[in-house]
This record gives C-alpha cells, sequence and structure tokens, in this order.
C-alpha cells in the first residue's frame, strides 16, 4: 500500500555497508632473481674447489696416464676413521685428522721391529728420498699396532733430522677395520698409499720394486699439483 515502508525489518540505515578490501604486497620479483643468482655462485665456487681433485682423480683411476699403477688401487677410496685412536711414543693423544694435508707412506708394524721391519722403514726411506723436490709432499707413517717400545738405536734412526718417521700407536683392530692386506697376507707386507684428505687409496705389493712403487707417487703428485702443496 502506498507510503509503506518496504525495507526489510530491522534495517535501521537504507544505504548498504561499504565493502573494505585488504590489500597484501606482491613478492618482489628481484628478490627472487637475486636469491637464484647467489645459489648459482655458491654452485660455481664449490664446483670450481672441487673441479681439481675430481680432475686428478679421473686422471689417475680412469685415464691412466703412462700405464696402469703399479700398486693395487682401493676404489671407492676408503677414508681414514675420525675418531682412530692415535698416541703417541708417551702416550699423548694425535686427533687422526692432524694427518691430513700431506700424502702418507704408511707401513704397520710390530714395536719389536724385526729384519723384516727394519728393512721396510729403509725402503720406505729410500722411495721417499727417491721423489727429489716432491718429496716434502710425502710423510713417512709408521703405524704399531702394539703397546711396546721400539729400541733405542732404531728409534734415532728413524728420527734423523730431515728424515723423520711419524710414530704412532693404533689398536690392531681399528687399524685392520681400515686397512686391509691381500688375501693370504698380513698388514705388514704392505705399503699403504694414503692421500692428503686421508683416504687409502692404494696398497703396494709386497716387497715391492721401490723405482716401481715411486713411479706410482710421482703419478699421484703430479695428478695433484693444481691443488696439494707440502706441508700441512
Amino acid at each position: 500500500m502506498s507510503g509503506s515502508n518496504t525495507s526489510a525489518p530491522g534495517s535501521a540505515a537504507s544505504s548498504p555497508e561499504p565493502l573494505s578490501f585488504a590489500v597484501h604486497s606482491l613478492p618482489d620479483p628481484r628478490v627472487a632473481t637475486q636469491q637464484r643468482a647467489g645459489r648459482w655462485k655458491m654452485f660455481v665456487v664449490l664446483a670450481v674447489c672441487a673441479a681439481p681433485v675430481v680432475a686428478s682423480y679421473f686422471t689417475f683411476y680412469v685415464i691412466k696416464p703412462k700405464g696402469a699403477a703399479y700398486g693395487e688401487l682401493v676404489a671407492p677410496t676408503v677414508d681414514m676413521p675420525a675418531d682412530l685412536p692415535l698416541t703417541d711414543l708417551q702416550g699423548r693423544a694425535v686427533a687422526a685428522p692432524s694427518l691430513h694435508g700431506q700424502w702418507l707412506l704408511a707401513v704397520v708394524q710390530p714395536s719389536a721391529c724385526g729384519e723384516a721391519c727394519e728393512r721396510q722403514l729403509y725402503v720406505q726411506r729410500q722411495i721417499r728420498e727417491m721423489l727429489g723436490k716432491e718429496r716434502d709432499r710425502v710423510d713417512k707413517l709408521w703405524l704399531i699396532p702394539d703397546d711396546g717400545t721400539p729400541a733405542p738405536a732404531l728409534l734415532a734412526a728413524v728420527g734423523q733430522r730431515g728424515a723423520e718417521v711419524t710414530v704412532l700407536r693404533a689398536p690392531r683392530e681399528r687399524l685392520a677395520a681400515w686397512l686391509k692386506p691381500a688375501p693370504g697376507r698380513s698388514m705388514s707386507d704392505h705399503f699403504y698409499i694414503v692421500d692428503p684428505m686421508g683416504r687409502w687409496m692404494e696398497r703396494a705389493p709386497a716387497e715391492p720394486e721401490p723405482r716401481k712403487l715411486k713411479a706410482d707417487l710421482e703419478k699421484l703428485l703430479k695428478a695433484s699439483a693444481s691443488w696439494d702443496t707440502s706441508g700441512r
């Protein structure tokens, strides 16, 4: 009927409430681009750092310049256990990672070093000396798997200045879990070549020919020359 109020009951105001819009900021595409660029730069840096190491291993294991290795290559390489319990002859603990940074020509011989042991220590010294100017990149390591002490005369011989042997003790079972002899041989029959990152990578034959084993070391030193220098 004319004059009647057609508004819905309870609607005091005839005008609708204004709509409100919440405005959210959109991601800045420049930030995302910068993040992607940063990740790529990090990847490139890591690749550049790793490339010489990868190249040297590829060269020695795959390309094998100047013929096959004389010793038996270990593939994959075996890391020196970071918790390998090493001690010096005075019983002081030596952290295994402290041996990193140099190539190691290692032997495992008892403290009661007999004729075969002395001969191996002599060959160890001979091989390192034959490397000439590269010998400072190689350390000699004698690992003793018992609690005895070598004879004073022998310690004096392996401790000569400029030709020192690093002499450390380690439990036999822990060494055996890392360094493996050839079938039918014992750990003391071999030389073990360990790279500067603590990876065992080659086992020499028993009673090796020094010149042939030295040639293997020369190949390794040449292949790693771009990333390895003498001294830790």
